[in-house]
């Protein structure tokens, strides 16, 4: 049974958490500990049962009631496994958003009826656009306070679709629900009988699973390099596709082609593996790998460039300037670059152009950037392998910026 990950996103307060708690209660995820526990902690603070308190176990979290970390929490139904990833909606936390989202193949965007389309709301669905993720649920929560009203929910249903229609997101589902009163979560709410659409728990078993890591072109990033004995084993994970002993390979950015001699893991010496492992190997000629190499077959190779054009999302509070230095890493690679361009910057949250041919990307601004790299890495279409289109810009030991690479077709 294939697992699909999807992340759940949306403006502080709009009941990430909240519907997350309610899905696993009302499909009997929970064990009976699990919700003594939130009985405990809601009746402490003076509340009804607050289901965010399954994902938001931090005190802190509890206390300010807004989600700080990336949580991960494992879902089954009839049809597959999910992995559910609750994103933080505060704009503070806006780089761990980035990471949740990154690790995902769907979407659920969340937004609270009595606000309609906030800031963060536009923040968060523009950066799912930039990520490549186009299957996106919408699920406008909080109709208990809108009493169950059609009119009003078909007022911010078109609020939100018109907002998405802009950055390039058509969803086809939108779904009214209250996650803290469990209507149309798992089961139809009769309190919203104009609504013939699925439940939420019926919209996710509609999404498609990505083409498996194991049936795409080789990608195998090396990590390190140990000597053992008389043995040099280059390590690493394998990021797309697999390696047989005896295969013919290709070393980059050499473009040098020898054999995989063997497949070493602890205690076991396989004659393949799989996207996933964590693996070393031999080569049949004496090649120098290194950290940083990528392993790929031949006539299936990534993109070997110093010239990278991607969107940035700029993290840090000093802003980042045309001409500066920063250092440059992809999957194990690592190399100093320049920005020798700020094509265009955008305000992430509203859309507006802010420049053309800019100096300077300012905390929270996108951009789209030319980046001149030192020396040629490789690099792959983000929709296509994660690890090897996604990017992080580093100052000072500092992660300044991330960024996407989409190559043209």
């Amino acid at each position: 049974m294939d697992a699909l990950s999807f992340v759940i996103v949306g403006h502080v307060d709009h009941g990430k958490s909240t519907l997350i708690g309610r899905l696993l209660y009302d499909t009997d995820s929970l064990p009976p500990d699990k919700i003594e526990e939130i009985s405990r902690a809601s009746d402490g603070l003076g509340r009804e049962t607050e289901f965010a308190y399954l994902l938001d176990h931090l005190e802190e979290e509890r206390k300010q009631g807004i989600t700080i970390d990336t949580t991960q929490v494992f879902f089954k139904t009839d049809k597959r496994r999910y992995v559910i990833i609750d994103a933080p909606g505060h704009v503070e936390f806006v780089r761990n958003m980035i990471t949740g989202a990154s690790q995902a193949e769907a979407a659920v965007l969340i937004v609270d009826v009595a606000e309609g389309v906030k800031e963060q709301t536009k923040r968060h669905s523009y950066m799912l656009s930039l990520l490549g993720l186009r299957q996106v649920i919408v699920v406008l929560n909080k109709m208990d306070l809108a009493d169950y009203a059609q009119d009003h929910f078909n007022r911010i249903r078109d609020e939100v679709a018109a907002w998405l229609d802009s950055i390039g997101i058509h969803s086809e589902h939108y779904i009214p629900i209250s996650a803290i009163r469990g209507e149309n979560i798992t089961a139809p709410s009769d309190k919203m009988p104009w609504y013939a659409g699925p439940t939420f728990l019926a919209s996710l078993d509609t999404l498609k699973n990505a083409m498996p890591a194991e049936d795409r072109a080789l990608l195998f990033p090396i990590q390190d390099v140990y000597k053992i004995d008389d043995k040099r084993i280059s390590v690493g994970r394998i990021e797309a596709g697999s390696l047989e002993t005896g295969a013919e390979v290709m070393l980059l950015p050499e473009r040098r082609t020898t054999r995989v001699k063997s497949i070493e893991k602890f205690l076991a010496a396989p004659t393949r593996a799989v996207a996933g492992e964590c693996i070393g190997i031999t080569t049949a000629d004496s090649v120098f790998l290194d950290r940083g190499n990528i392993v790929c077959m031949p006539g299936h190779e990534p993109v070997l460039t110093d010239t990278i054009h991607a969107n940035i999302f700029w993290m840090s509070r000093t802003p980042g300037r045309k001409g500066e230095k920063l250092t440059f890493r992809c999957a194990t690679q690592e190399t100093s670059c320049k920005i020798e361009a700020i094509d265009k910057k955008i305000d992430s949250s509203t859309l507006k152009l802010i420049a053309e041919n800019a100096e300077d990307i300012h905390n929270l601004e996108v951009a789209e950037v030319t980046l001149k790299a030192k020396k040629a890495v490789a690099v792959k279409d983000f929709n296509d392998v994660q690890e090897m289109g996604r990017f992080v810009l580093v100052r000072d030991e500092n992660t300044c910026a991330g960024g996407i690479i989409t190559l043209p077709d």
